[in-house]
């Protein structure tokens, strides 16, 4: 088991489509956390769904209040699965990284394609004129900039990675 802080968070970054929510629940039930998944967060705060506030007020917006719920978000003890543009916000990565450790769940562009199929439709904070290819190679850099440990997903079922997590964890100093 991993040598974390009781009061400790985990915070999963990524591409949508890397497994953050269904990986996360499977953290917080193997590692006997809580779970907080930042895009409902988002939803509930906005009365939208993350794709009605890119229609409706455009990616900005989007990110904007991903940043403020996610330094609203005072937790202890819990799996955070962040929405895919978390890393946009110096700020709230400062902030959630001040109690926890973050995880980039690495999965290479053509694994993003097809688990999420038609991304028009999954409110994803890009802009308008920006391939999936370029919003993966920007985001990249910034997963990397901000990660504790990166975990590999490419060839690996949500369980392995899982495991591939906890075992990082467990290298990591105590936090």
């Amino acid at each position: 088991m991993p040598q974390l802080d009781p009061a400790t968070n985990i915070i999963l970054i990524g591409m949508p489509g890397s497994g953050k929510s269904t990986v996360g629940v499977l953290l917080a039930k193997r590692l006997g956390m809580g779970f907080v998944d930042t895009d409902l967060l988002i939803q509930e705060k906005a009365g939208r769904t993350l794709q009605e506030i890119v229609d409706q007020d455009g990616y900005q917006a989007l990110r904007h209040t991903e940043e403020a719920v996610l330094l609203d978000l005072k937790v202890q003890h819990q799996i955070i699965s962040t929405g895919g543009s978390a890393v946009y916000s110096a700020a709230a990565m400062q902030h959630l990284k001040a109690n926890g450790v973050a995880v980039f769940l690495d999965i290479p562009l053509k694994r993003v394609i097809e688990r999420i199929g038609d991304h028009s439709a999954r409110g994803i904070s890009r802009r308008p004129d920006q391939s999936l290819g370029e919003l993966f190679e920007e985001r990249y850099q910034l997963y990397c900039q901000y990660a504790d440990l990166t975990v590999a997903g490419e060839g690996r079922n949500q369980d392995e990675v899982c495991d591939a997590v906890v075992k990082g964890l467990g290298s990591l100093p105590v936090r």
